[in-house]
């Protein structure tokens, strides 16, 4: 998942209780002829996306700010004590507009951006920095929190202590408790981080756009399947170019990756992805490194010895020692057989006539000849089942039937790009929860990947709440002149997975935005969407839905049974290999000195104890490695394997109770998909699942060896 840019934890937008003692701020007068500083008057209170410019944000980021240091003034010089309501919830429900403005720029700044939009941003992101440390540093401030923390007085709620505790400790995780001298170099720190963050994203999308691979000669797709060649043909047409195109987006890579036996070209399209942003003129290695080096030294400013010491403190794992014991457990317990999947193979490859070693580029080609004589499987066997359209009808009746919702396009409801659409979101009793934005195919302006991210969250003022506004981001196989979108089952899997977001965000009850929906620890927030991909391949749920595009043939039962069985072909590899970028993670933000190597090196030897295909020489992941330098994950790849073991043993209850269990579903929801972060996460899952969780579920759920 990839989540919007925000100020910090204390500027998120929420709301409690009424409280009278909470400060009038005198707010600057508004220009509301810009549509992001006027009300919003419009279906549940939507951004008028129809009628928001590029050129509105910076003066709207401009005002907001200006009301924020006004709201921030009027708490620090109240001559009341400082009260819970008068000090921490006036902090929540501070930047309320600023928070707005930021939820609409910086996800579109990943879902439709341009060059003008990224200008803004390199512009207004270090403002932005600025008031989070002038809030966070203010010393004043902080002694009214501190104030608080130490005399809450009486009548808190379980809800307003956890809040309390996170608001004081964003305070001192934020150089709060910092000598002045300290706070300055805290400053730089942190904003240098907020524009090299910018500058990487920047970058990787640039490269990434860069690349394509045009093909005339039609004796070379010829052999490519119906879809692989119209995807190719569309692309080549919007690019004015003739014959076929391929680019490094991944719904146009990865199919000619797998069906195309011209290993040359491969090797091309192979390297030209496995050197995204390393060198040439998007190059993002230097960029990496003073990632690296800066969020390093404020680690130490902070007390830390490295920088994934610093983040984990507010993880579920806790420490780093608990992370690398959790990497090299499942490493230990998973290589040896990734290793005998490659010779599996490289042995298959050599029995088609292959010679020579099986490198990189020719993975996906013979692991998908063999699963298809294996398993009697490919893509284009499942694909005409998973018609996209259907697929949003059977992940919505899923949520229908676990949690009671229902979704129904609201016309009405401005959406930022014409490929995007908005639906009213409504429980079993008809209660409002979400509006739900579906943005399904890949573009220039948009980021690769899959992420669910929100506009608005939940919260509560005086009584009144406000429900989130969620938005689904992917990168979907596109329909072609002569067939809809017709996905893969790795794409149904994606969309149940950022769908578990999802309900994570619409399902959030709560006074406090900063603790609802998906506003919880890194390495708990993926069980909510890992283990909605179970799913697919329960044949009882396949049934209601999955259909053949022409002819409305209901999935067979056999295709059903080896997707199943081909669900674990080669889990030991792709196991081993998301270990592989958790190891890299780990190795960048447990550096304990100043980093001024070499990247490729660096990476090569962090991931050497989990390597399975050959290492290629100029090839690195780290400098378009989005998630851990730009989107929110470093110290926290892990999480992805963490919430496997969580979903693998939380599923198991689903199954022994019934795919559809009212009384499990309802138990998940109460316990994990309500709850956000108001509680512990080792607490509520363990008030779920009836223990903790342990990694002999999912390494039992492989089924390694069988």
């Amino acid at each position: 998942m990839k989540k919007a840019l925000l100020i910090m934890t204390l500027s998120t937008l929420a709301a409690g209780c009424a409280d009278n003692s909470i400060p009038r701020a005198d707010l600057p007068e508004l220009d509301t002829s810009n549509p992001l500083l006027a009300e919003w008057k419009t279906p549940h209170a939507t951004p008028p996306f129809d009628r928001i410019e590029p050129a509105d944000y910076e003066p709207a980021f401009d005002a907001a700010i200006a009301c924020s240091r006004a709201e921030i003034e009027a708490i620090v010089k109240n001559p009341k004590k400082p009260t819970f309501g008068n000090t921490i919830v006036a902090l929540e429900r501070q930047g309320e507009l600023l928070n707005r403005i930021s939820g609409v720029f910086f996800n579109l700044l990943s879902a439709d951006t341009s060059e003008e939009m990224q200008q803004i941003a390199m512009r207004v992101q270090p403002r932005l920095t600025e008031l989070s440390n002038d809030i966070s540093l203010d010393p004043e401030l902080f002694a009214r929190v501190k104030a608080v923390y130490e005399h809450p007085g009486r009548g808190l709620s379980a809800e307003d202590r956890r809040l309390l505790e996170k608001t004081y400790k964003s305070f001192a995780r934020n150089g709060a408790a910092l000598s002045d001298a300290d706070k300055e170099l805290y400053r730089q720190y942190t904003t240098e981080l907020s524009a090299l963050s910018l500058e990487f994203d920047r970058n990787s999308l640039a490269a990434t756009n860069a690349f394509t691979l045009n093909i005339t000669d039609p004796a070379t797709v010829s052999e490519l399947p119906e879809f692989v060649r119209e995807g190719m043909a569309a692309e080549a047409r919007s690019r004015g170019e003739k014959g076929w195109t391929v680019t490094l987006q991944y719904p146009s890579y990865l199919p000619f990756m797998t069906y195309s036996s011209n290993r040359a070209l491969k090797e091309k399209l192979w390297r030209a992805n496995g050197s995204c942003a390393l060198g040439g003129e998007f190059d993002n290695t230097e960029i990496v490194k003073r990632i690296a080096n800066r969020r390093l030294r404020l680690a130490n400013l902070l007390g830390y010895e490295c920088y994934a010491d610093y983040v984990l403190e507010e993880r579920m794992a806790k420490n780093t020692p608990t992370v690398r014991a959790f990497l090299g457990e499942l490493l230990d317990e998973t290589k040896r057989y990734a290793d005998a999947d490659y010779r599996t193979i490289a042995g298959y490859a050599a029995s088609q006539g292959f010679e020579g070693t099986l490198m990189p580029w020719d993975w996906a080609y013979y692991s998908e000849k063999y699963k298809r004589e294996k398993y009697a499987l490919d893509a284009e066997t499942v694909k005409p089942y998973f018609e996209l359209e259907r697929v949003k009808k059977g992940v919505f009746l899923l949520a229908e039937k676990l949690y009671g919702l229902h979704f129904t396009p609201n016309p009405a409801v401005a959406v930022y790009h014409p490929d995007v659409t908005a639906y009213d979101v409504t429980d079993a009793e008809g209660r409002f929860m979400a509006v739900l934005y579906l943005d399904f195919f890949p573009r220039a302006s948009k980021n690769s990947g899959a992420w669910m991210t929100e506009f608005r969250g939940t919260k509560c003022v005086d009584g009144k709440e406000t429900r989130p506004l969620v938005s689904l981001v992917m990168n979907f196989t596109k329909p072609t002149e002569k067939s809809p979108s017709l996905l893969t089952f790795d794409e149904v899997e994606t969309f149940l997975h950022e769908f578990g977001h999802s309900l994570h965000g619409m399902l959030g009850e709560g006074s406090y935005e900063s603790l609802t929906g998906t506003n919880v620890s890194r390495d708990f927030v993926e069980l909510p969407s890992q283990i909605m991909e179970n799913w697919a391949t329960q044949k009882e749920f396949l049934d209601l839905w999955a259909g053949h595009y022409e002819t409305g043939e209901k999935i067979p039962a056999q295709i059903v049974e080896r997707i199943v069985a081909a669900q674990n072909y080669l889990a030991a590899y792709a196991n081993v290999r998301q270990l592989s970028f958790g190891l890299t993670d780990m190795a960048w933000h447990t550096l304990t000195e100043p980093f001024e190597g070499d990247v490729e090196a660096f990476e090569r030897e962090a991931m050497a104890p989990a390597q399975v295909l050959p290492a290629v020489e100029g090839t690195a992941m780290s400098p378009a490695f989005g998630h851990i330098f730009a989107g929110g994950y470093a110290s926290g790849y892990y999480g992805y394997k963490w919430a496997e073991v969580l979903e693998a043993d939380a599923f198991s209850l689903f199954e022994e109770k019934g795919i559809f269990s009212p009384e499990v579903a309802a138990s998940f929801r109460d316990n994990i998909l309500s709850k956000g972060g108001t509680e512990d996460p080792m607490e509520l899952y363990v008030r779920f699942r009836g223990h903790k969780p342990e990694t002999k579920a999912l390494i039992e759920k492989m089924q390694l060896g069988k």
